[in-house]
């Protein structure tokens, strides 16, 4: 039996908080005990049919991990999520990565905001998120902040 958080549940079903609040208050989605985050949790099993992307057996394992907090799966999902041209659940889940420090979901979410893909378009985020995955060293970004500040050396 596996399990899922509210906040989860809403990202990638497309479906409002007070849809899901409505279900469970009529008793077609189960309510499980609150996890250790206080987050509340539900039964994957009664979401499956909502989700706005189909996921085989190995997307799954790769969701519940993100949603357990691991950066780097919360990156692959929302890989998954812009692949599957759904921005604004990729953007959830780019989120919660970059702001665990990873650095390839940073670099991720920059090119977001500046391409307003999931979120409205943002030149000064995308710029913060992508100097911060530059600044942890993320080969992708760095080219992109050199691309911006074309710097000579005076030696030239």
């Amino acid at each position: 039996m596996q399990s899922i958080s509210l906040e989860a549940v809403i990202a990638i079903t497309e479906r409002s908080k007070r849809t899901w609040w409505r279900r469970i208050a009529e008793q077609k989605v189960h309510r499980l005990a609150k996890d250790a985050g206080g987050r509340t949790i539900l039964l994957f099993d009664d979401i499956v049919r909502d989700l706005c992307i189909r996921l085989d057996d190995e997307a799954k394992a790769l969701l519940f991990l993100a949603d357990a907090g691991h950066a780097e799966a919360q990156n692959e999902v929302g890989q998954l999520f812009l692949a599957a041209e759904k921005p604004e659940a990729a953007v959830y889940w780019l989120s919660a990565a970059a702001e665990q420090g990873y650095a390839d979901a940073m670099q991720l979410l920059g090119g977001c905001y500046a391409a307003g893909q999931g979120v409205p378009k943002d030149l000064n985020l995308s710029l913060m998120w992508i100097a911060k995955a530059a600044a942890g060293g993320h080969v992708i970004a760095l080219s992109q902040i050199a691309g911006l500040f074309p710097f000579r050396s005076v030696a030239q």
